[in-house]
């Protein structure tokens, strides 16, 4: 199976949803929606569902246009972050009722909702309602309905947000193995760049109802074309500072003293860039005398056991440093915060991407 949006416009009221998108989703494909509230991920999946109409383009699946129609027409399974089950009916019930209107024999529905409900660990609330179980177990009892009803097109908005901790990472591990042998395609939204990187697969990057950048999940995070894109794809969030390179030196914003153009710098034209940076970058000097050093300002710390999130101000600007295990900083305090200048993201004056790590 194969799904494509062609150009596919959404406007209401006058305000714009989504801005000219075209993709092609197949079968057997993870695919993430990565970007922030209201970038338009929900408009893309009502669209593929057939819940909404676009204002232009078509939405074409196995070469034939459907673009007008009923989600009813459409093989089609959707789970949003607010778990909708029937209340009047067990946990059982709801994860059969798809089967049922199917009109599945009693075996297969049996077998069928047993393997979802193991999967999903609701095996002892089967003979509860939804009234009677915690949030995050009704919300695995829409996905378990989801994934049981065999559509050919799933798609998860959000899905794990009202889950557990434990629970949400033990389902983003099963995620992906289940996404591979159900051979359907899979649509999931997240505003979350880990997530997307733990669920892999296939990630088209969202910002204001755009479709930035469509690749394999590693390769946009390893490679964003824009600054934008970099940004979205970056949690915490992308570290700035301008630069500017000439006669072999580069020399940052807010610096007094230039320093060798090494790294990716050394193959920069001479010109005004601006270099981004994510928080793991960002390191404390410890004598490495290949890294560039700033004076930077600690605003707070935030200590989660295994790392430490250290909040900076430097020239103006915010920054974040992720170092690994306890770092217990006064706010106030100096540091020497470091860079390597092979491992940094840097755009041009329009925000595209010039060099990237490993380039």
């Amino acid at each position: 199976m194969t799904v494509t949006l062609d150009h596919v416009t959404r406007t209401v009221e006058g305000v714009p949803h989504i801005r000219d998108v075209s993709l092609t989703l197949e079968s057997g494909t993870l695919n993430v929606l990565l970007g922030p509230t209201l970038s338009g991920k929900t408009s893309i999946m009502r669209l593929l569902a057939g819940l909404d109409k676009p204002t232009t383009g078509k939405v074409v699946v196995n070469g034939k246009d459907v673009t007008g129609a009923d989600v009813r027409q459409r093989s089609v399974a959707m789970v949003y972050q607010q778990f909708i089950n029937y209340p009047s009916l067990t946990v059982y019930e709801n994860i059969a009722s798809p089967l049922r209107v199917q009109r599945k024999p009693r075996d297969e529905i049996e077998a069928r909702v047993a393997e979802a409900a193991k999967l999903l660990r609701l095996e002892p609330f089967l003979r509860r309602t939804p009234l009677q179980l915690s949030g995050g177990q009704q919300q695995r009892t829409a996905i378990a309905r989801a994934l049981v009803k065999g559509a050919d097109l799933v798609l998860l908005d959000e899905p794990l947000a009202n889950l557990d901790y434990k629970l949400r990472e033990e389902l983003r591990a099963e995620l992906p193995r289940i996404f591979e042998a159900s051979g359907a395609i899979f649509v999931y939204a997240t505003t979350e760049p880990t997530e997307a990187l733990l669920l892999g697969g296939n990630t088209v990057c969202m910002w204001e109802g755009q479709a930035l950048q469509i690749g394999e999940t590693t390769n946009v995070y390893r490679r964003p074309q824009t600054l934008r894109v970099a940004q979205v794809f970056s949690d915490p969030p992308l570290n700035l500072v301008g630069i500017e390179k000439k006669n072999g030196q580069v020399a940052y914003a807010g610096g007094t003293a230039s320093s060798p153009a090494s790294g990716l710098y050394a193959g920069l034209a001479d010109g005004a860039y601006r270099v981004g940076f994510r928080a793991h970058q960002l390191g404390l000097a410890n004598g490495q005398t290949d890294r560039h050093a700033f004076h930077a300002t600690v605003t707070v710390t935030e200590i989660t056991g295994s790392e430490s999130f250290v909040h900076l101000t430097r020239d103006g600007s915010n920054w974040v440093a992720v170092l690994h295990g306890v770092h217990e900083f006064e706010p106030g305090q100096t540091l020497d915060a470091v860079l390597d200048p092979n491992d940094v993201f840097v755009f041009d004056a329009a925000d595209r991407l010039v060099a990237a790590p490993g380039s």
